[in-house]
């Protein structure tokens, strides 16, 4: 399980980065504490957001998005595997 750190949400905002999305803190009306406008690769979070929601959406979200593993670095395709492999996790145990 990942620690709900400063260096863990740096880690799942590289992925973003790396796979050309753009993550974005502002104010807004989001039901779910975020927007994904897939067009232009840009992700809105709530900026109200703490911490540990930042994270915890920013790992709801990644697997949602068109990445492509094999574009990633060998360190940030880790990370991703990790953020895929948790979603999961996360995804079995609401069913």
């Amino acid at each position: 399980m990942m620690k709900f750190t400063q260096s863990t949400l740096d880690k799942v905002e590289r992925i973003l980065d790396e796979a050309e999305y753009i993550v974005r803190y502002e104010r807004g009306n989001f039901q779910s504490g975020y927007c994904i406008l897939e067009q232009r690769k840009v992700v809105v979070l709530n900026k109200f957001l703490q911490l540990e929601g930042r994270i915890s959406t920013l790992i709801d979200i990644v697997p949602q998005l068109r990445i492509n593993p094999e574009m990633l670095s060998p360190e940030v395709k880790k990370i991703y595997d990790d953020v895929v492999a948790m979603a999961h996790q996360v995804g079995e145990g609401n069913e």
